[in-house]
This record gives C-alpha cells, structure tokens and sequence, in this order.
C-alpha cells in the first residue's frame, strides 16, 4: 500500500524520501507542473526587502539572480522551506515565517513596528501567476508600498500517470497528500478523466490546511484529514491520524 503524493516536482521527490524514511511506501502524481516567466527587474526601483511566498518564485529567476543586487536586500519567506530556497539562491539575510502567507504578513508588520523594516522602499514580491491570497493589497492596507514580479506559474496536470490509476483501480493506495487547493482540483479533474475518482476519493485525503480540504470536501470526499498547522511534518502527523484506524484494525 502506497500513499499518493501530488505535490509539483522537484519537491515531490523530497516528500517521497520523507516518507520512505518514515516507512511508507510512495506513488507520485505531480498536479501541477512548474514553468518559469521571463523576469524584468526595473533597475531604477529602490527595494526594502523581499517577500517570497513559495521556493518556486526563486527557482524560476535563479540564473538572473547570479550576482544581483537583489541579493543584498533582507528576504520574508514563508517557511524554512522557502528561507533555505533563498539561502541557496545567495540571499545573505532571510526572515522566515512559521505558517502560510497570513504568517508572513504579520512578521513583515511586526518587523515594520519594531523599525527593522522602513516603509520608505517599495517592498519586492515575487510570485507565482496564481495567487491564493492577494498579499501585496493587505500589506498595502498597512500602509506599504508592493511591486509584484510574476516569476513562475503552475500548470495542472491533465491526466494521472497509468500506474496511478492502476493502483486505485487494485485498492494499492492508501492515502493522498494534497498541498494547495489547485492542485487538489487537478487530482479531482486527472482522477474524473482517468476514470478512477469513485476510487481516489473513497480514500483519507491529508490536506496542509483546512482551505485545501474544502475542495476535497465540496466533492463529497468522506475522509479528509487536515494538518494541524500548514507545514509538512504537520502532514504527515495528519497522515498518521488518518491510517491509524486502518494499522490498529491490523494490530
């Protein structure tokens, strides 16, 4: 028995050795696959720091960012994830926050109040093409100034790999980790086409917060299970829970 992974590749190879060192066996279904966009930074613009709320956004313009002046701005990312994206691209200071994109707000606001930060520069956003909160109008709210640079955007897979759809088809998946709510409608349209989704969603679904799970659940799926904070390991504690019922019944 295998649990599903839908996250984008390459991080999708990360969560599969995660989970093998936890002793579970891995399937892979990248929904959504990562394409770069040709950045244009404006060299005239005066930056007080960098926001970055996924790993992809530094992905995409890494070659650009080879001896950028960029580099020397402080960079807020969402999560240590995101932060050690932004450590490898060559980002001397990052902040990183605990949580989602509301997370990363507040740390900005608090490094603002505590005069870290000055709301004198324009704040830098790189970001995906879809945005699941529109973080640059809150902290606009409050009184910053925010440039947003599309870096990258995520295409939804159109079908299931074969070997997918033949393991639900042979009851050989025992869960599926679902990490944004795009990605989690893809599975639903790949798993709709494929012609397995009675199947796919008769399983625990493990979501990484409870925005996630409302598309699982708005499709009438019976066993979602939601993360406790929106980070990994709380995933995969959320998996635990999940199949617990599942391995004591094996006990």
């Amino acid at each position: 028995m295998a649990v599903l992974v839908t996250r984008p590749h390459p991080d999708d190879e990360t969560t599969a050795e995660a989970l093998r060192a936890r002793g579970f066996d891995v399937l892979r279904a990248p929904m959504l696959r990562f394409e770069p966009v040709p950045f244009q930074d404006d060299a005239d613009a005066t930056y007080g720091a960098v926001i970055v709320t996924s790993a992809n956004a530094l992905r995409a313009i890494a070659p650009y960012l080879v001896d950028s002046r960029l580099l020397k701005l402080p960079v807020f990312a969402v999560g240590e994830s995101t932060a050690a994206a932004a450590r490898d691209a060559g980002f001397g200071e990052v902040i990183a926050s605990k949580g989602d994109a509301g997370a990363l707000r507040e740390l900005v606001l608090v490094s603002a109040k505590s005069k870290q930060l000055k709301k004198t520069n324009p704040l830098l956003y790189l970001a995906g093409a879809d945005l699941a909160r529109d973080l640059a109008s809150e902290l606009g709210e409050n009184g910053f100034v925010v440039v947003t640079r599309t870096t990258y955007r995520m295409v939804p897979a159109p079908s299931l790999p074969r070997e997918v759809c033949d393991a639900f088809v042979a009851h050989e998946v025992e869960a599926v980790l679902h990490y944004s709510r795009r990605s989690a409608r893809a599975f639903l349209e790949a798993a709709r086409s494929g012609g397995v989704e009675i199947s796919a969603l008769a399983l625990p679904q493990c979501c990484i917060s409870a925005a996630v799970a409302a598309v699982l659940r708005e499709a009438d799926a019976p066993q979602v299970t939601v993360a406790a904070s929106p980070d990994e390991n709380a995933l995969f504690e959320a998996l635990g829970r999940a199949l617990q019922p599942r391995l004591g019944s094996n006990l």
